[in-house]
């Protein structure tokens, strides 16, 4: 039965990793900017969802050469051959490969299913692995953390575990989940208060919802996920100052590492439980 808890969670997070490129690439932008609609070379985007590549089109006669070209349309002139007097597109990547992110999704996914199993509370650890990854996706990228992802993640993670603690099998707390919430959001908080400058008020938002999830299993895991996110964190900053990449005082993004240290706590606690 555990197998199939983890070829089941492995397999959703590896569909859902192959459709984030697009919605990465539209979220990473600077704050106060628009979000992405089109390519890098000006072609629309269709939606939210799938890989970051823009699909093949051949110019209609007499359509300008500067029109971006985009997919191709139905009707007349969408099979024009090569070389009567329609130039063709090449299809092109802008952001990141999906099969990349969907092995890192069905690995992320995969260990939890593995560390959970049946109980009640995969179910919401699973499903919202690949908006945590996302965010990461994103906060490396552009050094934010959007609100659109932050905040309906914070509410559906104490919402898909209240629904897991009136289940039966549950292993954790739902009241020590809404607390480890609060207190880590809080302790980012002072941080945040105390050193604007090393720590956005985006990662405050990101440890509600990662709070959450540690605080399920107890104070022990809280306690290790949030140490090993700093431990993760502080390390690969001292690997860059030591390789001479980065200053003491540049900052990097730290979602992730705050991500890494979310799941090496649950995985903790999951198997612990």
């Amino acid at each position: 039965m555990g197998v199939v808890v983890i070829v089941l969670a492995a397999a959703y997070g590896l569909f859902a990793g192959l459709l984030l490129p697009r919605a990465a690439y539209r979220l990473s932008v600077a704050p106060g900017e628009p979000w992405r609609d089109r390519c890098p070379e000006g072609h629309p985007l269709a939606g939210w969802l799938g890989p970051a590549r823009c699909a093949p089109r051949r110019r209609r006669a007499g359509e300008p050469a500067g029109v971006p070209a985009g997919p191709t349309p139905p009707g007349p002139g969408a099979g024009v051959p090569s070389g009567a007097g329609a130039g063709v597109a090449v299809p092109h990547r802008y952001g990141r490969r999906g099969i990349a992110l969907g092995v890192l999704g069905g690995a992320v996914c995969g260990a939890v299913g593995a560390a959970v199993g049946w109980r009640p509370e995969a179910w919401a650890f699973v499903g919202l692995a690949p908006a945590v990854l996302l965010l990461a996706l994103v906060d490396r990228a552009v050094h934010r953390l959007p609100d659109v992802l932050t905040l309906p993640l914070a509410a559906a993670a104490a919402a898909l575990l209240g629904a897991a603690a009136a289940l039966p099998g549950a292993a954790g707390s739902w009241r020590l989940a809404l607390l480890g919430g609060a207190a880590l959001a809080g302790a980012y908080l002072v941080l945040f208060l105390i050193n604007p400058a090393g720590m956005g008020f985006g990662d405050v938002k990101l440890a509600l919802s990662l709070g959450v999830a540690l605080g399920w299993y107890g104070w022990g895991v809280w306690v290790a996920g949030a140490f090993l996110g700093f431990l993760y964190g502080a390390l690969y900053g001292l690997a860059l100052v030591l390789r001479g990449s980065a200053t003491r005082k540049q900052g990097f993004a730290f979602g992730p590492f705050m991500a890494a240290g979310a799941l090496s706590g649950l995985l903790l606690g999951g198997f612990g439980a």
